[in-house]
Parts: C-alpha cells; sequence; structure tokens
C-alpha cells in the first residue's frame, strides 16, 4: 500500500498537483461549468496565463481535465472536468468551504502571533 508520507510515493506527486494554490482554483472553477481559458484566467484573478497554462497540462496529464479543441478559425479550446477530475472537487469544495468560513479566525490568529513575536523580539535587550 502506497504512503502519502513516503517521499517516494506516486500518490505524493498527484497531491502535490492538485493542492497547489492554482490546481484547486482551477479544479473548482471547472466545477460549475465547463470553460475557455480566457474565461478561466478571467475567473481566477491573480493568475498569469504561463501558470495557467501549465496547471491546465498538468491536469490534463494528470487525466483529471479534458482539453476539447474545436476546429474553428481560431481554434476554440474548451476545459471540463473528466469523471475522475469530478471526484476530486468534492473533497476540494469540503477544503475551500471550510477555508471560506474560517478565514477570519485564522487571520486573526496570525495577527495575534505577529504581534506576540513582535512583542518578543523588541522586548530583547
Amino acid at each position: 500500500m502506497d504512503d502519502v508520507f513516503r517521499r517516494d510515493c506516486p500518490a505524493r506527486v498527484v497531491l502535490d498537483h492538485v493542492t497547489r494554490r492554482w490546481g484547486i482554483l482551477v479544479l473548482t472553477a471547472l466545477d460549475s461549468s465547463d470553460l475557455r481559458f480566457y474565461e478561466l484566467r478571467d475567473r481566477i484573478e491573480g493568475v498569469s496565463e504561463k501558470m495557467l497554462s501549465q496547471t491546465l497540462r498538468t491536469l490534463v496529464r494528470d487525466g483529471l481535465v479534458l482539453r476539447t479543441v474545436e476546429p474553428t478559425v481560431p481554434p476554440s479550446v474548451t476545459y471540463a472536468l473528466t469523471p475522475l477530475g469530478r471526484g476530486i472537487t468534492v473533497p476540494l469544495r469540503g477544503l475551500t468551504g471550510w477555508i471560506r468560513e474560517h478565514a477570519a479566525e485564522i487571520i486573526t490568529a496570525q495577527h495575534a502571533y505577529d504581534t506576540a513575536s513582535h512583542s518578543n523580539v523588541t522586548a530583547t535587550p
């Protein structure tokens, strides 16, 4: 049995692809509908075209996203979740929902930590 805690576990590579910031956002964006490249870029604020292209290439290679090219001029490319990709969005929605619900608490904890850390640094002679 593979163990994701072991460095040589093949699942670790997939875990890395899925849980990268852009991977999670691409997969969850495609959960609501199939999208063209520019629609994904506009939906996911802050992603560069290069990072989006790399992320999509990786997720297509992993079998999580399907890339369909329409023979138009210019070619129209649409991205959609595969059945395998659709399966991963269920736990990802849970994760992103939990983060959204608790973001304020986490930010508050970060500020408290930073304040305490800053106080300890300035208090040292």
